[in-house]
């Protein structure tokens, strides 16, 4: 059973049960009012005016019709009237006999203060009638016979059996109809609105989440799911939005991945077909006999040698990054004295600047200020190492120019390192850190490399909660620029 159809039938079961107990409570109120059980059955009929007496009350009446029909003479005997009367106080109802403008018997639970004006005219038609009136405050309903008294017409006489009616039951008993019909169109507009306004909006966004799932099932994640409330439906839609997301996301960078291994199996077997051709090439020379001479040997035994030491490079390379991407290498975090240590590691690297005839230049704060970091040292060191490699290989003219620059910021210090080579092209920017990434003019043996040290050194950025970008212009340079976390001494 679908959750609109138990709604629906909860809101019938709501109108039904309540105009039930409506109905009930207008009963018991009606029984309240007349307090009799068995002049309920009749309360509804029409109207007062058709059934104004109760059968006991009708009987009598019918009593008294008949004497005022067969000998009228007897309607004047107050004995008789007394004991009709006693009869019809039994059945709480009162009797009265007008002849002519006089009063012949009043009952006494009417008053004495009753004037024969006040009871209806006299109309002689020789049939009953009934109806209701009210004398001063009180409302009654009655039954009425006029006849004549002797052979005279203008003896008149009238016997009226009387009964106390509450104007408040004759109130109830016009209006509740009304009010239970009212009661009944409200609650059930109430019910409808109330049902169109759940199924709007709970029905309506369990629809829309239901065919999402639909979508999710089918492998379409581009679509797009908006919360039209911030109660708990919106808040679940919010959530299946976001999880759509993360999915999206997580479909997404896994065919990046998948991308990704598919070049990075390309471009691993493009950098090992070079230097394994190589190695073969040389090792069937040494086969065949080409390398006669002791120095044709040592010349192809020292190739091979630096082709197998570049292929152990690119393997070490590609395990260190391949740690790198899965968080698999741990960092030792120190203070670190940036300036000092950045010249302790260009020392280090100063036989191969002056091989090259490198210029190096230093843009650094003045002496005294010392600028700390916290850095993993040997991590940082393999960052500076590369950039630095990357320039001395790509700078050709001369004069070779290396320019190194730190500057202390209020949470964080930037390093840049700048050459005047020839520079990256704008196309080639955004893709500059991924891993053997490297531009086509550069893919050949004149440029040594195999597009993993940026790669590495972004990695390593990332693992510090620091940043690394490049600056480029074609034909004046690159600047990369790294920023560090400042150390803070919470003791």
């Amino acid at each position: 059973m679908s959750i609109r159809f138990r709604l629906l039938l909860s809101f019938a079961a709501v109108v039904i049960v309540s105009v039930i107990l409506f109905v009930s409570a207008a009963y018991l109120l009606s029984v309240a009012v007349t307090g009799d059980f068995r002049s309920i059955s009749s309360f509804y009929r029409i109207h007062y005016s058709l059934h104004p007496l109760s059968e006991e009350e009708e009987s009598i009446f019918l009593d008294l019709k008949y004497l005022a029909k067969h000998d009228p003479v007897l309607l004047q005997d107050p004995e008789r009237l007394q004991s009709y009367d006693l009869e019809l106080k039994m059945v709480q109802a009162g009797l009265v006999v007008r002849r002519n403008e006089q009063l012949v018997y009043v009952s006494p639970m009417l008053g004495e203060s009753l004037q024969a004006s006040e009871l209806p005219a006299y109309e002689m038609n020789n049939y009953s009638i009934r109806n209701t009136m009210n004398l001063g405050s009180r409302f009654y309903s009655y039954a009425k016979f006029d006849f004549s008294f002797g052979t005279k017409a203008a003896d008149r006489g009238s016997i009226y059996v009387l009964r106390e009616r509450s104007p408040f039951a004759e109130v109830i008993r016009m209006v509740l109809p009304i009010l239970i019909g009212i009661f009944a169109a409200v609650l059930l507009i109430t019910s409808l609105l109330l049902y169109r306004y759940v199924t709007r909006k709970i029905i309506q966004p369990l629809e829309r989440l239901k065919q999402s799932a639909e979508h999710i099932k089918e492998g379409d994640l581009t679509f797009t799911l908006k919360p039209e409330s911030g109660d708990e439906i919106g808040q679940l839609v919010m959530t299946f939005e976001q999880m759509r997301l993360r999915l999206h996301e997580s479909i997404q960078l896994q065919l990046r991945y998948e991308d990704n291994r598919k070049q990075l199996l390309s471009n691993i077997s493009h950098d090992l077909r070079t230097p394994i051709t190589t190695i073969k090439g040389y090792a069937e020379g040494i086969r065949d006999g080409v390398t006669n001479t002791q120095e044709k040997l040592d010349r192809y035994v020292g190739a091979i040698h630096t082709r197998a030491t570049d292929m152990e490079k690119l393997v070490d390379e590609l395990l260190y990054f391949s740690k790198l991407d899965l968080n698999k290498e741990p960092y030792s975090f120190q203070q670190l004295e940036l300036v000092s240590f950045l010249k302790r590691t260009l020392d280090e690297m100063a036989i191969e600047l002056d091989q090259q005839r490198v210029q190096l230049t230093w843009e650094c704060p003045p002496p005294p200020e010392a600028i700390f970091v916290l850095a993993d040292r040997e991590k940082l060191r393999r960052v500076i190492v590369n950039l630095v490699d990357n320039s001395l290989k790509y700078m050709v003219r001369d004069p070779k120019i290396l320019t190194i620059g730190v500057k202390r910021g209020p949470e964080q210090s930037d390093i840049w390192i700048k050459d005047n080579g020839p520079g990256i092209k704008p196309e080639s920017l955004p893709y500059i850190f991924e891993r053997f990434y490297r531009e086509e003019e550069s893919r050949d043996q004149s440029a040594p490399g195999y597009g993993l040290g940026l790669a590495i050194a972004k990695g390593i950025m990332e693992g510090h909660g620091g940043d690394i970008s490049i600056e480029s212009s074609v034909g004046e340079g690159t600047t990369v620029f790294l920023s560090l976390q400042n150390f803070v001494d919470h003791r």
